[in-house]
């Protein structure tokens, strides 16, 4: 009798043990998709910023593959150095200064995904 105790005893221990494991595994995977939604916003930005600071080219940003900004060249390899299968489109209206800018990149499961922002570049002054 003391014998089955200790093998139901073990049994339960070890359910106990996968559980923690599952549970080890499922935070991995959520920090992981966290810091790449938190690096693509961060990307995000900073292409914004650097818009900002060549105000009179906004139009050498935009691209889904290129763009013909200095800045902008090497913002996008940023984005593929930091994001695993990471790409950028840049959609500029030069007429209103509206931007939008979207970083895309995908999981180790093979998941993809994509952070998207807008903003006004106002002020543009002509050049």
């Amino acid at each position: 009798m003391a014998l089955i105790e200790v093998l139901v005893a073990m049994l339960i221990f070890m359910l106990g043990v996968l559980g923690l494991i599952g549970m080890q595994g499922s935070l991995t995977r959520s920090q992981t998709e966290s810091k790449m939604r938190a690096d693509a916003a961060y990307l995000a930005s900073e292409v914004i910023g650097r818009m900002w600071t060549d105000i009179n080219n906004l139009t050498g940003y935009a691209g889904d593959d290129s763009c013909s900004a200095a800045g902008c060249t090497e913002w996008r390899s940023k984005v593929t150095q930091m994001l695993p299968g990471g790409g950028a489109a840049i959609a500029v209206d030069e007429a209103t200064g509206d931007v939008s800018v979207t970083v895309t990149w995908a999981l180790p499961n093979g998941d993809t995904h994509k952070y998207v922002t807008q903003t006004t570049i106002a002020g543009k002054t002509a050049g």
